[in-house]
């Protein structure tokens, strides 16, 4: 491929600026590597409000989760 020729051409219609420009950033972006974000992590403040095992699950669960521990 040489430098003079395009990447990709319109075949059929003809798109106004902003519609190529729509599908320019759309191939860009998908060409681009996914970058794996890792897991944020919930802060020791955050998850004292929410002790493990006491998420209710089930019929009744709306009930029982106001009910005393």
């Amino acid at each position: 491929m040489s430098a003079e020729e395009p990447l990709f051409r319109v075949v059929r219609g003809v798109p106004t600026a902003e519609e190529l420009a729509a599908l320019v950033g759309a191939i860009v972006v998908r060409s681009r590597p996914a970058s794996a974000t890792p897991p944020i992590a919930a802060s020791a403040w955050a998850r004292s409000g929410r002790p493990a095992g006491a998420a209710v699950a089930g019929p009744g669960a709306w009930r029982a989760s106001g009910l005393p521990r």
